[in-house]
């Protein structure tokens, strides 16, 4: 498996910039990007919509989603409709899970609109227990080879379905760039960047086969691996 580009950066605020940056340069070029949900990456859209304002070269997908409607206060869509598209003069194409439906209906309906496709770039989060997107510790769906997309049930909270991108569509994938900030992800980080790859730790399964695999990650996150290579 091919070695994750490590970039420490100074804090939180640095993570979502270099993040943004990355983003900004995908839509211009008309890239297929994957989004994520979470906080920092909710800057970063915030701060990629500040960079860029004609969007409408790209193609927004979703690594994940949880079934909710759209315009529930757990929907990942609606974060990044308020996060960047509603502050965007011209918006990119969006492929959407639509979480309003039954879980297994909408994961067929993502697998079907990504035949064909290859993500250029896939914005990873990482989770306290190891997760990302929702591929969650042991789960069956972690063994998935065929379909892009599968119903998942939450390994945290909120305790709802999900609908994720599998494995093999972030290993096609040109570029996966995940976003790593605080303490509490300092342990996963670890085990993700700097130990084997095990189901234990999605994240360290989740790399572009071909591609860039790059960790952006701020100081409490990465104490561990500085420690480490050391």
């Amino acid at each position: 498996m091919k070695e994750v580009e490590l970039r420490f950066v100074d804090d939180a605020e640095a993570v979502a910039r270099a993040a943004a940056e990355e983003l900004a340069a995908a839509a211009r070029r008309g890239a297929h990007v994957a989004l994520s949900g979470g906080g920092t990456p909710r800057r970063a859209y915030e701060l990629a919509a500040e960079i860029l304002d004609d969007w409408s070269a790209a193609t927004l997908w979703f690594g994940d989603d949880r079934c909710v409607p759209p315009d529930h206060e757990d929907s990942n869509y609606r974060m990044v409709r308020e996060a960047l598209l509603d502050r965007i003069a011209r918006p990119p194409a969006v492929r959407r899970i639509e979480g309003e439906l039954d879980p297994d209906e909408a994961a067929r309906r993502y697998d079907e609109q990504l035949r064909g496709v290859t993500i250029d770039l896939a914005l990873m989060g990482l989770g306290p227990d190891g997760h990302t997107a929702s591929l969650f510790p042991e789960a069956p769906e972690l063994d998935e080879r065929e379909r892009r997309a599968v119903a998942a049930e939450a390994g945290m909270e909120p305790f709802v379905p999900r609908v994720t991108m599998t494995v093999p569509v972030f290993e096609a994938a040109r570029s996966v760039l995940f976003l790593v900030v605080g303490e509490e992800k300092a342990d996963a980080a670890a085990r993700a960047f700097g130990s084997a790859p095990s189901p234990r730790t999605p994240a360290s399964l989740t790399r572009s086969r071909e591609g860039r695999t790059a960790a952006l990650l701020d100081p409490a996150a990465a104490i561990r691996l500085r420690g480490d290579a050391m």
